[in-house]
């Protein structure tokens, strides 16, 4: 068995310490809140350190609240907070923290002790004599009813003093029986709603204000042995049975009749009754035997309470009987128990019948109107569903009995149906299975009842079940006219009938599990093959581009993957020669027709890179696009050369290819370019036209290649999109992973043969990332950004494992992706390690006393994630840096030492002396700042790299080809575009949320050309944000390990709770 966990700092708070830090009339509050077990719910946080809960409030409520402390080791500095109105310091709180304190001491002791200290307790008990029994005063003053607690005195008498509601919540008091206490403590939570001012003045509970749960809790005192007794003494009784209010007819003399209020507790009639409450909900009565009290079954009306108090006896006279019998008597009946002497002749209320009228509309439509009958002695009246002014007296109990015994359905009438006023409040319209269920079931059900009159208007189908299974079939025809999409035909035949397709197609997209023909023949659609066709035909109805989505199904090539499950279903009969040809590869790579490697390619393609330009040469003849999303450091680069040099071998080169890359690796196409297809005419666009003074069009009518930047084609899209590229491929294109910004629009809108992405990290912060790249390099397979949220984004942030494996096999086709340890198992080992750093204690009481503030601000933040976006990273960025260097966020702290730059210097200087070289990256170009100063003082060389750097290309020629030990690197600025395996050592000084962007950083070494084992170090600072960073990274890193290459763990994208696990809110 697992034992919580608890913090242990709770189990040192004394009571005296609770009352001294949030006062003794709310320690006193909670304490009720403890003992009724309010607490549904808490968890603790990681550290151990602070609670959070959720809180039933007086008032139905759930609230919701965190205690902690700022030092375990003072637990008496506690801070409380609250969604509550109070906010902060609350009963909610504290009964928490009584709560949590009460487990704790339980589990704290073994099984065995538990056991023998329950044996101890009650053995004392008995030693020390019996409890001190409790009662209950009734004090009847009328019309005011109220109680107050007693308790056995001395003397044997009932005596006040010692037994105030105080006395019995105190917790500490053993000397009361304690069934009797907590059964009075109920009753008193029941009049205060747990604020106990009220009774703190007056000590006693006045009935008439009461609740009528009132009466329910006095039946509970009773039941514990709590006696009752009368302020002088006499006895008091709690009625057995709730009283009734009934009138009584008798005979007059004279003639007519006399009708008489009476209050019956079972047969027995309680003399002179008077009503209590408002309404009056109990009743109390004097008897020579003493003081009868008790609730009524139901409270009475305002108009019941006058007839039982100011009019007891009514005569009806002689000359009024016609009328008082012909509409009165019967109404009376309907409201109250009514009750004639035998020898009375007066008409009784018979019914009701329930009316049923059935109208066919059509095959599969069943119109039902219900409605009431009643017989008021010899005349029989209608009335609908709904009650109306109008209506005839009705007997609304029996009506809800009566439905009560029908079969339950969609058929079923409401009983009290709330608006009569649109005039078809008992009409229901049944269809589909629902009709079919009715008809064959129900309607002889009904028929063959006497308090229920059918009448059938028009004829119903004879509904039977089909003989045959149905018999589907699925094709795919070559599209009319100049398209690329292809027409999908569904055809179904049902005993020899064919099923009309928009029925089925509207039956499965309305998830109906049945379908009826014209004929009355019906069959069952709950079936597996019509399950998943249901899902897929649904599916390629969304995927279809949106002015598409009225007509007939259809699929593109890119749909490869989903024609794949259709024909998993066997329900394929037939797919054109054309559909056939461009899906084949796409879905084996071992069909990719044969493609020799280009002689101009002055390279040696490894077996992997032969088959990521085959497949990249391909999509180019389909006039398809595709994502190469092999790791970083696998050659994507010269995969993508071979292709466009291929092409152009072949003669089919008619107009450029474009590569858009960052800017800062153009030097590194150019250079590549030039050095394995040196046949390739390439220009490079580094500036825009109003630089150059040259368009776009000019630049590349003699060009085979032309290379720009992701700005350059932003500042200048129309110059762009009125080139007609033979392709498009984008590096590192997570860069257009915004569907928002300028840079994707102007990328989305170049006008190509085909376009392609080419990036290790298709997906680094959630699904829509991949979209992103989808629409640009397919946007046939997923047209729609809102059905590719419904259809898988939610479903798989929600967890759902069969989603994402239909999204990996739809993106299948057109993503091609080999991990290093796959297809590069020749290269050195990468061996990662998390260095974890103690802040020195100067260090920790900023960053602690910082952490308390940012924790106070974003609490109030987090509510609305998107709207506060800047604040909350704002709040969280201060404790990033904090946890490096507090100088970083106020330079009055610079004489503060940085634990983790005395770390690193140490690490450093051995790796130098040893001769290892090392790049060391960070976010923060200050703190980089700081490192470099440090190490210059330790006489280490550097070499430097951030955004602002100018001869990028020559500081990183000079690392290579110099001898600095360490290279310090941005990471934005260094996180793609570079190969740098001459060094072997990888420090991160600061983890980020989104993996990819380290993962970039590391690769930057670890890649094709490294010959020897590469060292990955990750410094974290202990107990700081950096320790949730870390956690929040594992969780992003399975995403994409999901998505993308099929393993791992999924975690949902940064989200409110994301941020509140950042800072211990959770």
């Amino acid at each position: 068995m697992v034992r919580r966990l608890y913090p242990a700092w709770v189990a040192e708070l004394g009571d005296a310490t609770l009352v001294k830090r949030f006062g003794a009339a709310t320690v006193d509050r909670a304490r009720g809140y403890a003992r009724q077990d309010r607490i549904e719910e808490w968890q603790l946080d990681p550290q151990g350190i602070d609670i959070a809960a959720t809180v039933l409030g007086s008032g139905g409520r759930y609230y919701r609240c965190w205690v902690g402390v700022v030092d375990p080791d003072r637990p008496d500095v506690i801070v409380a907070q609250c969604s509550c109105p109070v906010g902060i310091d609350c009963k909610h709180a504290v009964a928490t923290l009584l709560h949590v304190r009460d487990q704790l001491a339980l589990q704290s002791r073994p099984a065995w002790q538990q056991v023998f200290d329950a044996v101890v307790e009650q053995g004392r008990q008995r030693a020390d004599g019996p409890r001190t029994p409790l009662a209950l005063e009734v004090i009847w003053k009328a019309p005011t009813l109220a109680v107050r607690p007693l308790k056995r005195g001395a003397s044997g008498r009932w005596v006040k003093t010692g037994a105030a509601w105080a006395d019995l919540r105190n917790s500490f008091s053993r000397t009361f029986d304690e069934d009797q206490r907590r059964a009075l403590l109920t009753l008193e939570d029941v009049a205060t709603g747990g604020w106990n001012s009220y009774v703190h003045a007056q000590q006693r509970l006045i009935m008439n204000e009461l609740p009528p749960d009132a009466w329910r809790h006095l039946r509970y005192a009773r039941e514990a042995g709590v006696a009752f007794v009368s302020g002088d003494g006499g006895p008091v009784r709690l009625l057995d049975r709730p009283a009734v209010l009934s009138l009584d007819v008798h005979a007059a003399k004279g003639g007519g009749v006399v009708a008489e209020a009476v209050v019956r507790a079972g047969e027995s009639v309680l003399p002179s009754p008077v009503p209590v409450g408002v309404p009056a909900h109990g009743v109390v009565a004097e008897t020579p035997e003493g003081l009868l009290i008790g609730p009524f079954e139901a409270p009475l009306t305002e108009a019941q309470r006058r007839l039982l108090v100011q009019h007891r006896q009514l005569k009806v006279p002689a000359r009024d009987m016609a009328g008082f019998t012909a509409t009165t008597y019967v109404a009376l009946q309907s409201v109250m128990t009514v009750r004639p002497d035998e020898d009375l002749d007066l008409p009784t209320l018979s019914g009701p019948t329930l009316l049923l009228t059935v109208r066919p509309e059509e095959a599969t439509r069943l119109v039902l109107t219900w409605g009431w009958r009643y017989s008021h002695g010899s005349r029989t009246v209608e009335a609908g569903l709904a009650p109306s002014p109008d209506d005839p007296p009705r007997d609304r109990t029996a009506e809800a009995d009566l439905v009560a015994t029908l079969p339950r359905g969609p058929w079923s009438p409401p009983v009290h149906p709330a608006d009569p006023s649109t005039g078809d409040e008992g009409t229901i319209v049944l269809t589909g299975r629902d009709a079919i269920g009715f008809a064959s079931e129900v309607l002889p059900l009904l028929q063959a009842r006497d308090d229920v009159e059918v009448v059938v208007e028009g004829t119903l189908l004879d509904y039977r079940q089909a003989d045959d299974e149905p018999d589907i079939r699925m094709r795919v025809t070559d599209p009319e006219g100049p398209t690329d999409w292809f027409d999908l035909a569904v055809e179904v035949r049902v005993d020899g009938q064919q099923v009309p397709f928009h029925d089925l197609f509207r039956a499965l997209n309305l998830g109906e599990d049945h379908l009826v023909l014209a004929d009355g023949v019906w069959f069952r659609l709950d079936r597996p093959e019509f399950d998943r066709l249901r899902a897929l035909i649904d599916e390629a109805r969304m995927l279809q581009e949106p002015g598409r989505r009225r007509e007939g199904l259809a699929l593109r090539p890119e749909h490869a993957g989903l024609w794949e499950d259709l024909v998993a279903l066997g329900v394929v009969q037939e797919q054109s020669a054309a559909w056939a040809e461009a899906t084949r590869a796409l879905l084996d790579m071992t069909s990719l027709p044969a493609a020799p490697v280009p002689d101009g390619l002055d390279a040696t393609l490894r077996s992997y890179q032969e088959t990521g330009f085959r497949w990249l040469a391909f999509l180019w003849r389909a006039r398809l696009g595709g994502i190469l999303a092999d790791d970083m450091g696998l050659g994507k680069t010269v995969q993508a050369l071979a292709a466009i040099q291929s092409i152009r071998e072949a003669g089919d080169l008619d107009a450029p290819a474009l590569v858009v890359a960052p800017t800062s690796v153009l030097g590194t196409w150019a250079a590549e370019a030039a050095r394995f297809a040196p046949g390739l005419r390439v220009r490079v666009l580094g500036e825009t036209i109003k630089r150059r003074c040259t368009t776009v069009a000019a630049e590349a009518a003699d060009a085979d290649l032309v290379i720009t930047s992701y700005a350059v084609v932003r500042l200048d899209r129309d110059s762009f999109t009125e080139v007609g590229w033979s392709a498009v491929l984008l590096d590192e294109a997570h860069t257009v992973k915004n569907p928002r910004s300028h840079t994707y629009a102007a990328i989305r809108a170049l006008r190509a043969r085909a376009k392609f992405a080419l990036t290790g990290t298709p997906l680094e912060n959630n699904l829509m990332d991949l979209w992103a790249l989808l629409s640009i390099v397919a946007p046939g397979l997923f047209a729609d950004p809102k059905v590719f949220t419904e259809l898988y984004r939610r479903p798989i942030e929600a967890g759902d494992g069969e989603t994402l494996a239909r999204l990996q096999r739809r993106i299948r086709p057109v993503m091609l992706r080999r991990t290093k340890e796959k297809v590069a198992a020749e290269l050195p080992a990468k061996q990662e390690q998390v260095i974890h750093v103690d802040l020195t204690p100067a260090h920790r009481r900023i960053y602690d006393r910082q952490l308390a503030r940012e924790r106070q601000k974003v609490l109030q933040l987090v509510e609305d994630v998107d709207k506060n976006r800047f604040m909350i990273l704002r709040s969280l960025t201060i404790l990033r840096q904090l946890a490096l260097a507090p100088a970083l966020v106020d330079p009055d702290h610079k004489d503060t030492a940085s634990s983790k730059i005395d770390v690193l210097v140490e690490m450093l200087t051995e790796l130098a002396s040893e001769g290892h070289r090392a790049l060391v990256f960070s976010q923060f170009t200050t703190f980089l700042g700081m490192v470099r100063d440090r190490l210059a003082a330790e006489q280490i060389g550097t070499s430097y790299l951030d955004g602002s750097t100018r001869d990028r290309a020559g500081v990183i020629d000079s690392f290579r080809t110099g001898d600095d030990p360490v290279f310090l690197i941005s990471l934005k600025a260094g996180g793609f575009g570079l190969t740098l395996t001459e060094a072997d050592y990888v420090f991160i000084l600061d983890p980020w949320w989104n993996p990819a962007a380290e993962i970039q950083a590391v690769d930057r070494t670890h890649r094709i050309g490294q010959d020897k084992p590469v060292n990955v170090y990750r410094l974290v600072a202990d107990n700081t944000i950096e320790d949730k960073v870390v956690a929040l990274q594992d969780g992003k890193r399975d995403l994409f390990d999901r998505v993308v290459d099929g393993q791992g763990d999924f975690a949902a994208p940064l989200t409110g709770e994301d941020i509140r696990g950042l800072l211990d809110l959770a």
